[in-house]
């Protein structure tokens, strides 16, 4: 299962080191996505990797701290965005079908 990890890197202050930051973690075997927000100091990476394996790598870069760890939820995300399209769906047809009775 994917897991969600939330860092805040210290020196993470202009696109230089932002750019370090982002190839160091993307080093790291199993991460799917990575995303920087430069103004709060964060990096957010999403894969199937060990959050410890990401912080080691990351401190021979930056001061590192873990803000948060957990699950990625996208994926739930995308499927209820897709269980709406089917009932939105449905909702027409049974609206032709009441018309229909009442003819």
């Amino acid at each position: 299962m994917a897991q969600k990890v939330v860092l805040k890197v210290m020196t993470m202050t202009d696109d230089k080191s932002k750019q370090k930051a982002m190839e160091a973690a993307a080093d790291i075997f199993g991460v799917d996505s990575i995303a920087a927000d430069l103004r709060e100091q964060k990096l957010t990476v999403i894969g199937q990797m060990d959050a410890v394996a990401v912080v080691k790598k990351l401190k021979k870069v930056a001061k590192v701290e873990i803000i948060s760890v957990g699950p990625a939820k996208e994926e739930k995300k995308e499927a209820k965005k897709e269980d709406q399209k089917k009932d939105d769906n449905k909702k027409p047809k049974e609206a032709d079908k009441k018309d229909d009775k009442k003819k």
